[in-house]
């Protein structure tokens, strides 16, 4: 076990290594001409600014290492889709689809909604939000708008399209703000966790398919990390519990369940459900646990604990307007209660663009390129 840990964390380094030059180098062109973004809190970038929501971080502290400041961005600095972008070769950030239209959407937009889930009711605790449906229903809209700069011609924008890559971080709410909340939802005596992950799985089909029928071909779609082992979570199994830094085991093991279900439907896509499609999964529940389990190796001190945030793991509130965040955000894994710091999303990033340790069937780097 210790000689496979060291093997990982030795070709994890020599990953990341290579990509501090191979970033530099590819910043005068990206390798893909669009970049479409959908997803919850974890990559929304500020469409969630003018809704009537909890879900929200456009004010100080969030966006504190940011040159922009606070932009909706639900942590310090960069998100992994900011990352991503900057080592595929986009000059600036993929944009919030609330602030573009027309011809800017060509470069990409980021339609992610803090709250969002796969089921339209996910997240409504927290106020107003783009439900996942929503976000495709405005990437079909967007599409009709494009269609435009190349003269109706939908093979022409079809040929461009199959270009893009297209990124889906989608379920993480469904559990979250939906299944393991039953004083606000009925999920969890609707369905028993198979079922329920099948359910969610069946509706993300759906919503991966329409993504296809409009141009998508490459496309990237990640599992639910390990809620159980968030700040917010640790803070109240642990309270509960009387018990100090255990994982919340029920949880992760329904999350399994759906990331399982997730992978095989990459199978199914690429085994010619969907012609012509290549679909990657990132494996984001593994490399969460082993940066975690790894942090000392990557600088990091704490683990456990939001760098802002209130109460137990700094995680029973999560970061109030002007509270004054940790001093030293590298050190810490989680920014609040729910979200990484920007060091480990870029680490995260890196970590699967050009390795399939945390990439199946190949890399995103393998995708770009394809």
């Amino acid at each position: 076990m210790a000689i496979h840990r060291f093997v990982l964390l030795f070709s994890l380094s020599l990953v990341l290594f290579g990509l501090e030059t191979a970033v530099s180098q590819r910043q005068q062109q990206s390798q893909v001409p669009c970049l479409y973004i959908f997803g919850d809190s974890l990559v929304d970038n500020g469409n969630n600014n003018r809704l009537l929501s909890l879900a929200r971080a456009n004010y100080r502290p969030y966006g504190i290492d940011f040159p922009q400041g606070a932009t909706g961005r639900f942590t310090n600095g960069r998100t992994y889709v900011d990352a991503l972008a900057q080592i595929l070769g986009f000059r600036t950030y993929i944009p919030p689809y609330s602030r573009i239209r027309g011809q800017a959407l060509l470069r990409g937009a980021n339609f992610a909604s803090g709250a969002a889930g796969i089921r339209d009711e996910t997240g409504d605790n927290l106020g107003a939000h783009t439900s996942m449906n929503q976000q495709v229903n405005s990437y079909t809209e967007a599409v009709q708008q494009m269609l435009q700069y190349f003269r109706g011609d939908t093979n022409e924008l079809q040929r461009y399209l199959s270009r893009c890559i297209f990124y889906s971080g989608m379920g993480s709410n469904d559990y979250l703000n939906n299944y393991f909340m039953p004083d606000f939802y009925s999920t969890s005596t609707d369905f028993n966790d198979k079922t329920y992950a099948e359910s969610l799985i069946k509706n993300y089909t759906q919503q991966l398919t329409r993504l296809y029928q409009f141009g998508a071909r490459k496309i990237i779609v990640t599992a639910v990390g390990q809620i159980g082992c968030i700040p917010y979570e640790l803070a109240r199994y642990n309270n509960r519990n009387n018990s100090t830094g255990r994982c919340n085991d029920k949880i992760n093991n329904a999350i399994a369940l759906f990331n399982s279900q997730l992978k095989k439907l990459v199978d199914r896509f690429n085994n010619g459900q969907l012609q012509g499609a290549k679909f990657v999964y990132l494996d984001t529940y593994k490399s969460t646990s082993d940066l975690a389990a790894n942090g000392a190796a990557y600088g990091f001190e704490v683990v456990d604990k939001g760098c802002c945030g209130v109460g137990r793991n700094n995680g029973q509130i999560t970061c109030l307007p002007l509270q004054q965040p940790c001093s030293d955000r590298t050190k810490y894994l989680f920014w609040d209660a729910f979200h990484p710091t920007e060091t480990a999303n870029i680490l995260l990033a890196k970590s699967n663009f050009n390795s399939r340790a945390y990439a199946y069937p190949i890399n995103i780097q393998e995708l770009a390129n394809l």
